[in-house]
């Protein structure tokens, strides 16, 4: 593993808001904080492999973690980015599992890390603790699901723009032009997200910079109209826009 261990635990402040930790009294929480190591990543490390055996699980503190997975024809997929907040390798807590995705620091990141027996301990001394993590389980099922559904059956435009939507929401920051995604995030990252060529999705952000739905840089991409972006995600009349609002769930 390509991160370095940092200072202690940070401790109850850090776990306290997060769903895999939900419904833990303070002194539970005292406990599984406690038996975590930080790890720091530079922008660019890979935290864990594809098919690597899956030993350790992850909360992220800072920064974000592109979560990949490579086909079989040898196409690297962008399943979906981590941000602060969140648990990722939940799998980990399973026996003789391999880690179904790659996970790469898309910038700078500080995570909390368990060992896989040691948070098998932990839920098995705080059941709450493993029904939380068969919820996190569930929904990420779910959000798959969703987007092999999309994958399968949406066009090109829509997906890209549930793909913005998606980043908005989990790492958005409302500047005076509109809503900045504030991470990383390049052309290419947008093709291997939603299933398609670098050629389509840059055609399709200058079509919406056109319409001044969308502005792009250098890997960073401001969303100016929101409620232009959601008409298209949804495929609705230009005059039902619907609300957009960057704590909604996509």
């Amino acid at each position: 593993m390509a991160g370095i261990d940092a200072s202690p635990p940070r401790g109850l402040e850090v776990l306290r808001e997060i769903e895999l930790f939900q419904g833990l009294r303070p002194n539970e929480l005292g406990k599984v904080a406690g038996a975590a190591q930080e790890r720091r990543f530079q922008s660019g490390a890979f935290l864990y492999f594809q098919d690597d055996p899956a030993d350790h699980l992850h909360v992220l503190i800072e920064g974000s973690v592109k979560l990949t997975q490579l086909t079989p024809e040898g196409q690297q997929v962008i399943l979906r980015y981590a941000s602060p907040g969140e648990a990722f390798a939940v799998v980990a807590v399973l026996s003789n599992m391999r880690y179904p995705v790659s996970a790469e620091a898309a910038e700078d990141s500080l995570t909390m890390v368990w060992g896989r027996e040691i948070m098998k301990e932990m839920m098995m001394q705080h059941p709450q603790l493993a029904l939380n993590a068969l919820q996190v389980l569930a929904r990420r099922t779910r959000e798959f699901q969703d987007r092999v559904r999309e994958l399968s059956t949406e066009r090109v435009e829509r997906r890209i723009a549930r793909a913005l939507l998606r980043l908005a929401r989990q790492t958005g920051r409302k500047v005076s032009e509109g809503v900045l995604i504030e991470m990383p995030l390049s052309r290419q990252d947008l093709a291997e997200m939603t299933g398609t060529t670098l050629y389509t999705v840059s055609r399709t952000l200058s079509k919406w910079e056109s319409r001044g739905i969308v502005k792009s840089k250098r890997e960073q991409v401001t969303i100016l109209f929101p409620h232009g972006l959601v008409t298209i995600a949804e495929d609705l009349p230009a005059d039902k826009t619907g609300g957009f609002e960057m704590g909604d769930e996509a």
